[in-house]
């Protein structure tokens, strides 16, 4: 704990003195804030009138202290011992950094997260608004199109922008992410095109959550041992209708059919917002870092859609999701599908919707990978899905715009488990309260 306190206040001196040096307080452009003005922003603001006059960086960071009063409980027992307390506190750092007209770098960094305490970066790219090439075609292509290149959080879904990351929880009004949570970052890059309230986007990408040059190894349930890039796609409408009423629709299509350590749904690097619940006596709490979160296991192969809906009238905001996911891991013949359904509502007050109360309902329905009845001789494969849903109800409070207070309330339950599995029965429920900064 120490090297952390010791790291993260390096970082900051490290920022400061920069940001100093290098002048940097003007603002980067086209850059979501990672305050709560970035609230309710998906795709990174495009202003291709802005004057570019030198280099400029911009230091950000998110923090998040959290105290847990969560109680779980299964059929079988045996599980990690839990009481009310303090969670590790997340730390992220970001550098923005305007190179040129019309072009930006990213770098952020987890100072300190649960499933790796030490500092790492979670990743990279470089944004192209303008191209440094003359040409009235060019110019009027690029004055609709972004283009993001490196080792990023890739744009699949809708659900990733409103998400808890690390330390930067400032977007999410509630404490934890989706059951199945599609996120990762991969090599690669994407091409967004803006006209009007229309947005449509592709992106290709290595397929994993790293740079891998390793030969696949083939397995007797699969011999494919060729690699192949990741695809996706996405498209929608976004717009503010009045001074009230603002919709956005998106559909989202992620495809990889042969990779050699898929992550869509195992891709944070940070860990779930609910500490070791629902894990077995003799967890570790860095290496079971998804604590309340569901993996569907689609190593090998996954094609997935997802249906996001946003609707935001005065201070009510209304956010859907619906996703359906098949795949296999490389030990399987067949594919597997996974679904899941989310709504959430949050109403938004005061002078400058520095309140907040809102409430979630997420559910997730999917097969799992060789699962047996228990105490069967042969083995019998169970064929039923699993179902686990969940409640949520949370309420905050934005005392600044880089800092707020905000307490959830949850419950969710495991269903149709096996009985060999520790889930069987499970459950879990409580509060969990945040303080949170972000800048």
């Amino acid at each position: 704990m120490m090297k952390n306190k010791f790291t993260l206040a390096s970082a900051l001196i490290v920022a400061i003195i920069s940001s100093y040096s290098f002048g940097v307080q003007a603002q980067v452009s086209n850059l979501r804030p990672y305050d709560k003005s970035g609230i309710n922003v998906f795709e990174a603001p495009k202003d291709s009138n802005a004057v570019f006059d030198k280099i400029k960086v911009s230091f950000g960071a998110g923090f998040t202290q959290s105290f847990q009063g969560l109680k779980h409980e299964n059929t079988s027992g045996g599980l990690y011992k839990i009481t009310p307390g303090f969670n590790t506190a997340n730390a992220n750092l970001f550098m923005d950094v305007q190179l040129s007209d019309g072009i930006r770098l990213n770098l952020t960094s987890y100072l300190s997260s649960r499933h790796h305490n030490e500092t790492w970066v979670k990743g990279g790219y470089i944004q192209f608004d303008k191209l440094p090439f003359k040409g009235k075609l060019l110019e009027d292509i690029m004055a609709v199109t972004t283009i993001k290149i490196g080792h990023m959080e890739i744009n699949y879904g809708d659900q990733h922008f409103r998400r808890s990351d690390g330390g930067q929880t400032i977007y999410n009004p509630f404490i934890e992410n989706y059951i199945m949570d599609g996120f990762t970052t991969e090599i690669g890059g994407e091409v967004l095109v803006r006209k009007n309230a229309l947005f449509g986007l592709i992106g290709v990408s290595n397929g994993m959550i790293k740079g891998n040059i390793d030969s696949l190894i083939a397995t007797p349930q699969d011999a494919n041992v060729h690699k192949s890039p990741a695809v996706y796609v996405k498209g929608g409408f976004d717009k503010q209708l009045n001074s009230d009423l603002r919709v956005r629709f998106a559909a989202s299509y992620y495809s990889n059919n042969s990779s050699g350590g898929q992550t869509l749904y195992g891709g944070d690097r940070t860990g779930s917002n609910y500490f070791m619940v629902l894990e077995k006596v003799g967890a570790v709490n860095t290496t079971n870092a998804f604590s309340g979160r569901f993996n569907p296991g689609f190593t090998k192969k996954v094609n997935a859609l997802q249906l996001n809906a946003f609707i935001k009238f005065q201070g009510l905001e209304l956010f859907a999701t619906y996703e359906n996911a098949k795949g296999r891991s490389k030990t399987e013949v067949d594919s597997r599908g996974a679904e899941q359904m989310a709504i959430d509502g949050v109403y938004r007050f005061g002078k400058t919707e520095n309140f907040f109360i809102g409430a979630k309902y997420n559910v997730v329905t999917a097969a799992m990978a060789n699962v047996s009845a228990a105490g069967t001789t042969p083995a019998i494969t169970y064929n039923n899905d699993v179902k686990i849903d969940r409640i949520a109800i949370a309420a905050g409070w934005f005392m600044t715009k880089n800092i707020l207070l905000k307490g959830e309330y949850v419950s969710q339950k495991y269903k149709d488990f096996p009985t060999a599995d520790f889930r069987s029965g499970g459950k879990f429920k409580g509060y969990v309260i945040q303080a949170v900064v972000g800048f």
